[in-house]
């Protein structure tokens, strides 16, 4: 869905497209091979560039102003992060009648994140609760000001979430769902200093070379303020074994645990509703988010 007041352009991507914007404005790697990245995410079309480069571009207007938000932070945090981090290098300008800025990135290798890899290791848990750990000790307080960098209340996808549960209550428990929403939205709020959060740290945006934990990507809803939208890891990757292990690991209190759920829930919701009829890995993976989310 478009930001409210944004129309909800898609613009076409194609090679030739990356291609003539990169030879415009990046002459420097005009020469080197680009390659689509498929299957990319709901949000960027991602391609690589020679061996060491990455160009991705907002596919809808909601994802626009991820480039520069990248290009500003990442650089800052990613000395002090366990994993690896995308390292953005440029950001391309509108052109060809493509209407957005665009990054070009460090590649970084590795294959997505698995359940079958990594649910079952209490290893990979841990080291999840410590990358997010480390981005939480940075310090926040001179940006606590920065409007681009607020976090949306969960309250905010009340609405939304409502409606789905009524939309899919025939392919999921609509009370044991409505039962969370309501716990999650009645439990206490952050009540300690803003801290970073990632803003969508779910499988699909971990890699992991030779079956171990190597990078997070996507850091496009980088934010400062309540963290329980991260928890939403512990239910798309984890088991309730691993998760114990992670949630021990960070030191997580009940209600900000329930709001994590709740973040899950609604995550998954939103994602079955948009794309389960038309994309079965996405069925797949949002199937299970949503009911390990009401396991807990």
């Amino acid at each position: 869905m478009a930001t409210s007041g944004t129309a909800d352009v898609r613009p076409t991507i194609n090679t030739a497209l990356v291609r003539r914007l990169v030879e415009a404005q990046f002459p420097q790697w005009a020469a080197l091979p680009l390659r689509l990245l498929d299957p990319a995410g709901s949000d960027h079309v991602i391609y690589r560039l020679g061996e060491e480069l990455s160009v991705r571009l907002p596919r809808h207007a909601d994802a626009i102003g991820q480039a520069d938000k990248e290009l500003e932070w990442l650089p800052r945090l990613a000395p002090r992060l366990p994993l690896a981090v995308p390292v953005p290098v440029a950001v391309g300008e509108p052109g060809f009648g493509y209407p957005w800025r665009w990054a070009v990135s460090r590649w970084l290798a590795g294959e997505v994140a698995t359940v079958e890899a990594l649910a079952g290791s209490s290893e990979a848990a841990v080291e999840l609760a410590e990358f997010l750990a480390a981005l939480q000790r940075f310090d926040v307080r001179p940006l606590e000001s920065r409007d681009d960098l607020e976090g949306r209340p969960l309250a905010d996808r009340d609405r939304a979430t409502r409606a789905a549960i009524a939309q899919v209550g025939d392919v999921f428990d609509a009370a044991a769902m409505t039962e969370l929403w309501n716990a999650a939205l009645a439990a206490p709020g952050w009540d300690r200093p803003p801290v970073w959060f990632h803003g969508d740290f779910h499988t699909g945006n971990l890699l992991t070379v030779d079956g171990r934990l190597s990078a997070v990507i996507d850091f496009g809803g980088l934010g400062i303020g309540d963290p329980a939208c991260d928890l939403t890891i512990a239910f798309t990757l984890m088991t309730a074994e691993t998760r114990a292990a992670f949630r021990a690991a960070l030191d997580v209190d009940d209600a900000t645990w329930t709001r994590g759920r709740g973040w899950a829930l609604a995550t998954g919701l939103n994602a079955y509703t948009a794309y389960a009829a038309v994309n079965p890995r996405v069925a797949a993976q949002t199937t299970r988010q949503i009911t390990e989310a009401l396991i807990g």
